[in-house]
């Protein structure tokens, strides 16, 4: 295999199934863009990075195309899915349009606890970005948006949001990388929760628009 080809992918373990960390490892490897669009994927290849037999991999691929993420060509692998810009700008819209003032909602300095409660993750996820490590990255902020959104006690709506993010490609956080600024987006996750706590739902609602931005790769100055 071309060291090119070579993707940045975990050994996984007994935690759970098999195929549910290989489904986990490769959602994340297709958001970051790690997996490209257009490139068929071969199962035992695939596997063999893993260090696992074909066949959680090939049941991973599966539960990732009825998710839409990628679609099977026969006798060869897996090809993923091409989203243009205009779809990803879509998918971001959607989020605001949800994630903004849902966060906003929730900041009141009597659920201080709570709020307490994430920053461990928020944590988690400066430490990944020190390490330009895209893929805990990726692990470590998705637990921290459904961890929060969570507390609005709409459990639907953490659901919408999971597939909305499953089905992104968060570009952006390699492009932060590049600059150096990956460490800057992660903490924006602390300044949220400060803001939160202080009750600040204005503050709150900023920084989340500004944040879903950075990770689509959108510099707007505001």
């Amino acid at each position: 295999m071309a060291a090119e080809d070579r993707l940045d992918l975990p050994i996984v373990g007994e935690r759970q199934s098999l195929r549910e960390q290989v489904a986990h490892a490769l959602r994340a490897a297709l958001i970051t863009g790690e997996m490209r669009p257009g490139v068929v994927y071969s199962a035992p290849v695939l596997a063999a990075q893993f260090g696992v037999s074909a066949t959680p991999v090939r049941e991973a691929m599966l539960d990732l195309a009825k998710e839409g993420l990628v679609e099977a060509v026969r006798n060869k692998g897996f090809r993923v899915t091409e989203l243009s810009d205009r779809d990803l700008d879509e998918l971001t819209q959607i989020r605001e349009l949800i994630e903004v003032p849902t966060v906003s909602r929730l900041a009141d300095s009597a659920r201080a606890e709570e709020f307490e409660r994430l920053r461990p993750i928020a944590e988690e996820i400066v430490s990944a970005a020190d390490r330009a490590d895209l893929l805990a990255y990726i692990d470590a902020d998705l637990r921290f948006h459904l961890e929060l959104l969570a507390l609005s006690g709409n459990a639907h709506l953490v659901e919408v949001v999971r597939d909305l993010r499953n089905r992104a490609r968060l570009y952006g956080l390699s492009q932060l990388a590049e600059r150096g600024s990956l460490t800057d987006s992660a903490r924006e996750h602390l300044a949220m929760l400060d803001a939160l706590k202080s009750g600040d739902g204005k503050a709150v609602g900023h920084l989340m628009g500004e944040h879903i931005g950075h990770v689509r790769g959108i510099w707007a100055e505001h």
